[in-house]
């Protein structure tokens, strides 16, 4: 996987936070493709297409209309095809109660969303590397 870049998927319905995102990890010193979604409908439509490859890492927004974070978590941990991918929880909570809940549903990482774009990269950064 050295020379294969990392595939990151977002699913976010706040479309400045999707840029903030986007241009975060095309700053950061390795090889990313990132794409995203709108919500999680949108998410669960995409990994469950056919012949798609799957992303390395998930970031999921808890508060999406339509589905939510958490129900998306829940959904691919049950799937065989895509339990095994690392899913970060990405929101602007930082309650235990909503990181007990993420954790507890299978969730690898959960990340509250930072107020800069300096410290943005820091944590996502830390994420993949860890995750």
């Amino acid at each position: 996987m050295e020379n294969e870049p990392l595939h990151i998927l977002l699913a976010d319905d706040d479309e400045g936070d999707r840029l903030l995102f986007t241009e975060a990890f095309s700053e950061l010193n390795f090889k990313t493709v990132v794409d995203t979604v709108n919500n999680g409908v949108q998410l669960m439509e995409w990994l469950r297409m056919k012949n798609i490859r799957l992303p390395h890492f998930i970031f999921l927004d808890l508060n999406m209309p339509r589905k939510g974070g958490l129900e998306c978590l829940k959904e691919i941990k049950s799937d065989d095809k895509l339990k095994d991918i690392s899913v970060a929880i990405y929101s602007t909570s930082d309650s235990e109660k909503d990181k007990e809940e993420a954790f507890r549903h299978g969730a690898n990482v959960y990340i509250a969303k930072p107020n800069n774009f300096t410290k943005l990269k820091q944590v996502l950064e830390k994420a993949v590397m860890t995750a």
